[in-house]
């Protein structure tokens, strides 16, 4: 697959229709502006789809495996054999993606992208098996994948928009499991958003202080040792990310170049995003990101692309949650749009000149 001509396809959205769909929510009976960001929901939703009346159809939230090998340095507080443990809850229905996934009406697709294991246990389970590597290396001491497999990462999550896409999916959601990504997250943010290491590496599954300063270190330590270019965001991937972060990142791509929007979860699907924001600028346009989470290199994130988070709560489990709780809100918006009457076909006096 040709990555970077794919990333040449896709295009700003329509602001001319987004000026049409303005109209229309002013002529709505409510004062102008009054149901805020529910609004600009819209808006941006008619101008992702370039259609006036636009519909979302069926919704899926991608939850990318992979495992780390900078977990061996103790970054996390769960060892590494939970990632796989954690794809296997997925799959029976029992991980709060799979409860709010339920509650938004949205289809969970889990996709071993790069878990160290196997799971031929689970034939017919539903697991999506597009494997690029058993776990990334250790980037405190070298990159995490060849440049080949970055690009492959990528081309799975671009093969996934375009089957789901296919499908009749409407909007996609992100979500991510790997035991310590975090730390390839913070590098990843350390290096778009020129934040200091320690200002951005946040606590990941609940680390301690010491864990945490020794976390900052790392991620040090793997931005000096890699040196990865922050012009070619392929490099960035393959030197300080993940196969998760690739799949994530490829997602978005393939959903922008189909003009399909993309609800962004938390700090890993964010740096993920900004991979496929980096490597096509005008993919920003397609995101919403669903919330703001607890991990401070988040706010840091979202600052850099100029996405403002849809909820505040607190959150950090990552899987897609987020997605998964942004998901109504989005549909509400659209609703709003669609389906309130007008001042004129209600008759309802419109206000004062």
């Amino acid at each position: 697959m040709d990555i970077l001509s794919l990333c040449r396809t896709i295009s700003a959205t329509n602001g001319l229709l987004a000026d049409q769909a303005q109209d229309r929510l002013d002529s709505l009976t409510k004062p102008q502006g009054s149901l805020g960001r529910l609004e600009a929901i819209a808006r941006q939703l008619v101008a992702i789809r370039g259609q006036l009346m636009p519909e979302l159809g069926k919704k899926a939230i991608f939850t990318f495996a992979g495992d780390h090998g900078v977990a061996d340095e103790g970054v996390s507080a769960f060892p590494k054999a939970v990632t796989g443990q954690m794809v296997k809850n997925f799959l029976h229905g029992g991980a709060g993606i799979n409860v709010l996934a339920r509650r938004a009406g949205a289809e969970v697709v889990v996709v071993d992208i790069g878990v160290d294991g196997d799971f031929d246990d689970l034939a017919g389970a539903g697991l999506v098996c597009r494997k690029v590597v058993r776990g990334t290396g250790n980037i405190r001491q070298g990159p995490a994948m060849s440049r080949a497999q970055a690009e492959a990462c990528l081309a799975v999550g671009i093969g996934l928009a375009q089957e789901y896409g296919a499908k009749g999916f409407g909007i996609f959601g992100t979500g991510e499991m790997g035991i310590a990504n975090t730390t390839p997250s913070a590098a990843i943010t350390a290096l778009y958003t020129g934040y200091p290491v320690a200002a951005i590496t946040g606590r990941g599954t609940g680390i301690d202080e010491a864990t945490r300063a020794h976390k900052v270190h790392v991620v040090k330590d793997a931005l000096a040792v890699n040196r990865p270019d922050p012009a070619d965001p392929i490099d960035v991937l393959a030197k300080i990310g993940g196969a998760e972060l690739g799949g994530i990142a490829g997602l978005v791509l393939g959903a922008a170049a189909q003009r399909i929007p993309v609800v962004v979860d938390g700090f890993i699907s964010t740096a993920a995003a900004m991979i496929a924001v980096k490597l096509a600028p005008a993919c920003r346009d397609y995101l919403f990101a669903a919330h703001r989470s607890q991990e401070i290199g988040h706010r840091a994130l979202l600052e850099a692309l100029g996405l403002a988070p849809l909820l505040d709560l607190d959150l950090r489990l990552g899987e897609g949650t987020g997605a998964a709780l942004a998901m109504p809100v989005i549909e509400a918006g659209l609703a709003i749009y669609r389906e309130m009457a007008t001042f004129a076909e209600a008759a309802v006096a419109e206000r004062h000149a």
